[in-house]
C-alpha cells in the first residue's frame, strides 16, 4: 500500500474483498512498533460483529476504498484480538501465519566467533 497515505485518513473508509464484495468500515490503523509505517487495519464487519484485522500490505487504497486481496471468509475467520489495544508481535505473527503472508523474522546475531582455544590446545 502506499507508504505516504495518513493512516487516520483510512478510518471511516469502506473496505472490499478480492471480488469486490464489502467486508465492513475501517475502525481503527496499527502502525508498526519500529517504523511507524501502517501495518494492519481492523474493519468492523457488521452492525453487531467484531473487527477483523487485515493487513496493509498488499492492500491497495483504490478511490477512496481499502481494496483487501483476501476472501471475505478468511478476513472473518482472522484471529480476534480486540481494537484499542497494542498488537504484540506474537498476535502479529499469527495474523501473517492466517493470511499465509512470508514475513522477514529478525535474525539472530551471529554468535559464531569460531571455537576457542582449550587448555591443551595450541591456539596458534
Amino acid at each position: 500500500m502506499q507508504t505516504d497515505v495518513d493512516p487516520r485518513n483510512l478510518i471511516g473508509r469502506k473496505a472490499f474483498d478480492r471480488h469486490g464484495s464489502k467486508i465492513g468500515t475501517i475502525d481503527e490503523v496499527y502502525l508498526d512498533d519500529a517504523t511507524g509505517v501502517p501495518e494492519w487495519a481492523a474493519i468492523r464487519t457488521g452492525l453487531f460483529s467484531r473487527d477483523a484485522f487485515v493487513p496493509l500490505e498488499p492492500s491497495e487504497l483504490v478511490e477512496g476504498t481499502l481494496r483487501v486481496p483476501f476472501e471475505r471468509s478468511l478476513i472473518k475467520d482472522a484471529p480476534d484480538f480486540g481494537v484499542g489495544r497494542h498488537l504484540s508481535p506474537e498476535q502479529e505473527l499469527q495474523l501473517y501465519h492466517h493470511y499465509g503472508l512470508d514475513i522477514m523474522a529478525p535474525q539472530p546475531p551471529d554468535m559464531d566467533f569460531g571455537r576457542l582455544a582449550g587448555p591443551d590446545e595450541d591456539p596458534a
